[in-house]
C-alpha cells in the first residue's frame, strides 16, 4: 500500500517538478561523463603529466557535489513545505509520523532513481562527445567506443547517492521535530511577509551598491592576500544584504506612493517582486554567488582555450630544439637518440652570445607592462640593486643580454620558411615575441650597442616579431641580432641545436630526450657533489602559462601542453555548467510551483479588464525581473574580477583578442542556458494559470 502510494505521488511530483528532474538527469549525465575521465582516460598514458586530469576532475567533483547536495536539500525541503498540509491531514487521519516520513523519503528516492537511470543513459552519450573533443584537442584520432568501467559507475553512484542521502537524512530529522500544527502552518509561514524596520533596511540597498562600486574601483590595487580575502568576504556579505535592502526599498517606495506605481501594472509587479525577494533573499544571494562563479569559471576556461587555439602553435616553431649551457657541447648523445628514433633531414648548431652587460634586460624590466613600475625608482630611473638581484635569483631573463649573429639568424629563418633579413655592418635589430612588439617600439632610442671594436655605436634597424622559440632557447623574450663581426668581441653564452625532421615523429621522442637531459644533470651533480644542479634556461616574462624545457619536440610538446590546458579548461566548464543549471533550476521551480497561487491573482486582473495578451505581457515582465535580478548582479560583480584577470592574461600570453571578449562570450554562453529555462518556465507558467 505504502509503495503504491509513493509511486503515485512520485508520478505527480515528476509532473510538477519536471524542470528539477531534467536538471538532475543532466547533472547525472555530466557526473558520469566527467568521472569517466578519471577511470577511462586513455590519453593520460601518452603524456608526462599523467594524473593531472584526474586530480582536476576530482577537485571539480568535490565542488559540484556540494552544490548538487544543496540543490537536492533545497528541493526536498521546498516540496515538503508545499505538501505540508497534505502530510498534516495524514497525521490527523491517524497515520503514524514515521510512516509519513518513510512515504515522503520513498517518493524522493523513486524520483531521484528515475533521474539517475535516464542520466546514466545520457551520460554514455556525453562521454563519447567529451572524449571526441579531448582527442581532437591533442591531435589524436578517436574511434567511437562504448565501454563501462566499474570505477566510473561506482563514483557516479556514490556522488549521487551521497548528495541525496544527506538531504533525506536532514529531511527525516525535520520530520521528527514537526507536529500536526507545524505541518498545517508550514506553508502559510513560508508565505508570510514580515515588514518590520523597512526604513532602516532600505539603507542596505544604496550601501550595497556603494560597496560594489568601491569593489570595482579598488580591486586591482589591493596589495596583499589579506586585503583581497577581507574584501571578498565583504563582497559576499554585500550580495546577501543587497536583496534585503532591495526588498525594503521597493516596499518603502510603494508605501510612499511613488509616481511609478500608478503606471500600467507596476504596483502589482512591484509588490509581487518585493514579496518574492523577501521570502527568497538568502536563496537569491546564493544563486547570485553561483552565477558569479559560473561566469568566472567559463571566462577563465575561454582564456586558456584561446591561448591553445592562437598562441600555442607558435611557441615551438622548430621540429626539434635542444639547449645546452655547455658551449662546447657537440650534442652527440642527442643526435644518436634522434637518429635512432626518427628521420632527421638537417642538423644545425649555433651559439647564443653575450657582452656580459644587462642594458637590454634593464630596459625590458622597466618598460614592459608585465613589470609595471616594480623595478623603477620614484623618479622613473631603473632600480639597479633590485634588477641585479632579480636577474640573479629569478628564472625570467638571463643574467646577461643575449645576442645572435645575422648569419645564424638568417639560417634559422630559412629553416622556418621566413624571408631573409639584411642589415648593414653598422646596424642591429631586435627579435622579440609577437606579444611584445608594440611595447618595445622605442627600445632603439635607449640601447647603446657597440660595433666590433666596441667604440662606435650600431644603429637600430628595427624590430622583428616572427615566431622564433624565445622561451629560453633563442633568448628569453628577446634576442639582439648583430653583424657577425660584432660577435668577435663577445663571449659564447650557451649553445643550441635545431633539427628538421622528415616523416612522422615518434610520440616518445620528447621523453627520451628529456631522460637524456636528466642523466646528464645527474652526472654533473655527482661530479660537482651537488644534488641541486639544474639547467639555467629562462622563460621570459610569460607568467600565467609557462612551459620551458631543455629539449623540445614540436609534435610531442604541442599535444602535451594541450592536454595540460584541457585539464584546466574541461573542469572549469564542468563546474560552470552545473552551477548555472542548478541556479536556474531553483528559479524555475519557484515560479512554476507558485503559478497555482498566482492563478487567482491573474484571474482577478482578468475580471478587472486586462486582456489575455496583457496578462501574458505581465507574466513576461514578472519572470524577466525575477530572472534578471541575480544574473545582472552576478555580471556586475564577476565583471571586475574577470576583466582584471583577462587583461593580465592578454598581456602575459599575447592572445590576439580584446580582453573583454572572454567575459562577453561567457555571458552569451550561459544566457543561452538561461534562455532555455526561461522559455520553459514562461510556457509552463502560462499553462498553469490558464488551467481550470
Amino acid at each position: 500500500m505504502l509503495s503504491k502510494l509513493a509511486f503515485r505521488n512520485m508520478k505527480r511530483s515528476a509532473k510538477d517538478y519536471l524542470v528539477y528532474i531534467l536538471t538532475m538527469t543532466v547533472v547525472t549525465a555530466l557526473m558520469y561523463a566527467f568521472s569517466s575521465l578519471i577511470f577511462q582516460n586513455g590519453l593520460s598514458v601518452h603524456f608526462e603529466v599523467e594524473g593531472l586530469m584526474e586530480v582536476m576532475i576530482g577537485l571539480a567533483t568535490v565542488f559540484i557535489m556540494l552544490i548538487v547536495a544543496w540543490l537536492i536539500n533545497y528541493m526536498v525541503r521546498f516540496m515538503l513545505e508545499k505538501r505540508s498540509s497534505e502530510f498534516g491531514i495524514y497525521l490527523l487521519l491517524g497515520i503514524k509520523k514515521k510512516m509519513v516520513s518513510r512515504l515522503y523519503i520513498r517518493e524522493n528516492i523513486l524520483l531521484g532513481g528515475v533521474a539517475f537511470f535516464f542520466g546514466l543513459i545520457l551520460g554514455v552519450l556525453f562521454q563519447q562527445v567529451l572524449l571526441s573533443i579531448m582527442y581532437a584537442m591533442v591531435r589524436m584520432e578517436y574511434h567511437l567506443h562504448i565501454a563501462f568501467h566499474k570505477g566510473t559507475i561506482l563514483m557516479t553512484v556514490l556522488c549521487y547517492a551521497g548528495c541525496y542521502g544527506i538531504a533525506l537524512f536532514k529531511c527525516r530529522r525535520k520530520f521528527k521535530k514537526m507536529n500536526i500544527h507545524d505541518f498545517m502552518n508550514a506553508k502559510r509561514q513560508n508565505e508570510e511577509i514580515k515588514e518590520k524596520h523597512e526604513g532602516m533596511k532600505r539603507l542596505l540597498f544604496p550601501l550595497s551598491i556603494f560597496f560594489i562600486f568601491l569593489f570595482w574601483t579598488v580591486f586591482g590595487s589591493l596589495s596583499n592576500t589579506l586585503e583581497i580575502i577581507l574584501f571578498l568576504i565583504g563582497l559576499v556579505l554585500t550580495i546577501y544584504l543587497f536583496y534585503i535592502g532591495l526588498s525594503a526599498w521597493i516596499i518603502c517606495y510603494v508605501r510612499k506612493k511613488g509616481n511609478g506605481i500608478y503606471k500600467g501594472q507596476n504596483l502589482f509587479l512591484l509588490r509581487q517582486f518585493a514579496s518574492k525577494v523577501r521570502t527568497m533573499q538568502f536563496t537569491m544571494g546564493t544563486l547570485t554567488a553561483l552565477f558569479t562563479l559560473a561566469l568566472m569559471g567559463a571566462s577563465y576556461a575561454l582564456m586558456f582555450s584561446e591561448y591553445e587555439n592562437t598562441v600555442l602553435e607558435d611557441k615551438f616553431p622548430f621540429d626539434v630544439q635542444v639547449y645546452s649551457r655547455n658551449i662546447k657541447d657537440d650534442f652527440a648523445d642527442e643526435r644518436a637518440v634522434i637518429d635512432e628514433n626518427g628521420t632527421p633531414s638537417e642538423y644545425y648548431s649555433y651559439h647564443i652570445y653575450t657582452d656580459q652587460d644587462d642594458q637590454v634586460n634593464t630596459w625590458m624590466l622597466t618598460h614592459l607592462n608585465a613589470w609595471g613600475t616594480m623595478y623603477r625608482n620614484a623618479d622613473g630611473s631603473p632600480n639597479m640593486p633590485e634588477i641585479e638581484a632579480f636577474l640573479k635569483d629569478e628564472n625570467v631573463y638571463y643574467q646577461y643580454d643575449t645576442y645572435m649573429g645575422i648569419s645564424d639568424y638568417n639560417y634559422l629563418r630559412k629553416m622556418l620558411g621566413y624571408k631573409e633579413i639584411t642589415i648593414n655592418p653598422d646596424e642591429y635589430l631586435v627579435q622579440v615575441k609577437a606579444r611584445l612588439c608594440e611595447e618595445v617600439q622605442e627600445i632603439g632610442k635607449d640601447l647603446q650597442i657597440g660595433d666590433a671594436s666596441g667604440k662606435n655605436l650600431l644603429s637600430f634597424a628595427g624590430i622583428v616579431s616572427d615566431s622564433f622559440s624565445q622561451d629560453g632557447h633563442n633568448g628569453a623574450d628577446y634576442i639582439i641580432i648583430v653583424p657577425d663581426a660584432v660577435l668577435e668581441r663577445m663571449t659564447p653564452f650557451y649553445k643550441e641545436l635545431v633539427v628538421d625532421m622528415e616523416g612522422e615523429i615518434p610520440v616518445d621522442l620528447q621523453r627520451k630526450l628529456s631522460d637524456l637531459t636528466e642523466e646528464e644533470r645527474t652526472d654533473m651533480s655527482d661530479e660537482l657533489n651537488d644534488d641541486t644542479v639544474e639547467d639555467d634556461i629562462r622563460c621570459g616574462s610569460d607568467n600565467i602559462i609557462v612551459y620551458v624545457v631543455v629539449s623540445m619536440v614540436r609534435e610531442n610538446l604541442i599535444p602535451e601542453v594541450k592536454y595540460m590546458l584541457a585539464s584546466i579548461i574541461i573542469p572549469l566548464f564542468y563546474i560552470g555548467l552545473v552551477f548555472v543549471s542548478v541556479a536556474v533550476t531553483v528559479l524555475s521551480v519557484q515560479q512554476l510551483s507558485d503559478s497555482a497561487k498566482y492563478r487567482f491573482r491573474y484571474d482577478v486582473l482578468a475580471k478587472l479588464g486586462l486582456w489575455r495578451r496583457e496578462i501574458h505581457q505581465l507574466i513576461l515582465k514578472q519572470l524577466t525581473a525575477y530572472y534578471l535580478c541575480p544574473a545582472i548582479l552576478a555580471i556586475v560583480i564577476s565583471g571586475k574580477m574577470i576583466l582584471f584577470v583577462s587583461r593580465l592574461f592578454v598581456i602575459s600570453t599575447g592572445v590576439p583578442v580584446f580582453a573583454g571578449s572572454f567575459f562577453l562570450k561567457s555571458i552569451l554562453l550561459f544566457f543561452g542556458i538561461y534562455l532555455v529555462y526561461f522559455i520553459v518556465t514562461y510556457v509552463g507558467f502560462k499553462r498553469n494559470i490558464e488551467e481550470r
